[in-house]
């Protein structure tokens, strides 16, 4: 988150535009391919807007994620735990912030330890701080959990908890934004952020026929989720006339990314695009377009898939969103927890190393896009998997 929370940016406004933030504020945020994959849309102003003459945009949706692998490693798993003693496995999930985003994180994180038989807890900090976050660690660790799956805030600053956790048996896997080697998880479980990026640097290069400034918005410049997903887009924009412009950090605060948005084209005419980098952060973007009457000329590529940005991806006010998957990194990370405690480090790694990408130490939790063309498909996986 990342989501949540979701691959350093912006949040905040105004009056009638305070209700909205604070409602973002509360929901806000670093390979199986179903029929739904490869299908259109075309992004349409909303009507009345002051921009409904502007031209639609049409783009190509996808949501192939990593699904059909993570299930044959999780049945491998299971079969590998299987007639050993789980009584004892108590695990947690922590992650970067109390967002919508990690709603679909905690279902899934739930489902895994009620097909395994485990106990488990998920954490959040309500305001993404880095404070917070390291307290409940710090907390969890006293209370004896087993395992730990944890989006860090701050690379530098998990390196101390997660050491303890080692030095007291504990493994530790990283999920939603990977962390350094030297910091000591077992293994990264989730998005190839870079990839995610470059995902919506294609969308919105396509959106803007090529051409044009962006701003793009995010929640930190510090996170690796956050710099690896703005690296993957700037490596999109490659050879296009499209100049970023701004790149503006909202410090995980939803109205802050809200302000953010509406003073990047109110201050600069020439900004025809907005880059969402966290899942708060497009949601935002796409209220500031909204509000403004600027839905069709302004395009929006937005991350994840929180309840607002897919009404404003029907409505025509968000073209796209870049897509994780956050119940597979709770499913499938209490999977891999369960069995680091019971397995080992070594036995565990041997079921999961034909999963793992080239770089031998990333589980991919698989990147989609969604558009107006294939969201009822998207809200139907979602409806399968007692999300949303």
């Amino acid at each position: 988150m990342q989501s949540a929370l979701s691959s350093g940016t912006t949040r905040s406004k105004k009056l009638g535009v305070i209700a909205t933030a604070l409602l973002l504020a509360l929901g806000a945020a670093a390979c199986s391919k179903t029929g739904a994959a490869g299908s259109t849309t075309s992004a349409a102003p909303a009507s009345g807007d002051a921009s409904s003459s502007a031209p639609a945009v049409t783009l190509q949706g996808d949501i192939t994620f990593n699904d059909a692998n993570l299930a044959k490693l999780d049945a491998a798993l299971k079969a590998a735990l299987a007639g050993k003693d789980l009584s004892k496995i108590n695990e947690a999930m922590v992650v970067n912030v109390a967002v919508d985003y990690w709603n679909a994180g905690k279902i899934g994180f739930n489902k895994g330890l009620s097909d395994l038989g485990i106990k488990g807890t998920f954490q959040a900090p309500a305001n993404g701080r880095l404070d917070q976050q390291l307290s409940i660690i710090q907390t969890l660790r006293g209370q004896g959990i087993t395992g730990l799956s944890v989006s860090a805030i701050d690379p530098t600053a998990i390196k101390a908890p997660i050491a303890a956790a080692n030095s007291a048996g504990i493994p530790v896997l990283a999920i939603d934004s990977p962390l350094p080697a030297d910091d000591g998880s077992d293994l990264y479980l989730g998005t190839l952020n870079e990839q995610m990026g470059e995902k919506a640097g294609a969308a919105m290069k396509q959106a803007l026929n090529n051409q044009g400034s962006v701003v793009i918005l995010t929640g930190s410049l510090t996170a690796s989720n956050s710099l690896e997903r703005i690296a993957g887009f700037k490596k999109a924009l490659e050879g296009s006339n499209i100049k970023i412009t701004q790149t503006l950090n909202d410090g995980t605060d939803a109205s802050k990314a809200l302000s953010n948005a509406s003073t990047s084209f109110q201050t600069d005419p020439t900004v025809k695009g907005l880059y969402g980098v966290y899942s708060y952060d497009g949601p935002a973007a796409g209220q500031a377009v909204q509000s403004a009457g600027k839905t069709g000329s302004i395009k929006v590529i937005s991350s994840d898939s929180d309840a607002q940005t897919l009404k404003f991806i029907q409505s025509g006010v968000i073209q796209a969103t870049v897509l994780q998957q956050p119940y597979q990194q709770g499913y499938t990370g209490a999977y891999l927890l369960a069995a680091f405690k019971v397995l080992g480090k070594d036995a565990t790694l041997a079921i999961v190393k034909p999963y793992l990408e080239s770089d031998g130490t990333t589980l991919s939790s698989g990147v989609g896009l969604v558009t107006q063309g294939n969201i009822s498909d998207y809200q139907s996986m979602l409806t399968k998997l007692g999300i949303g």
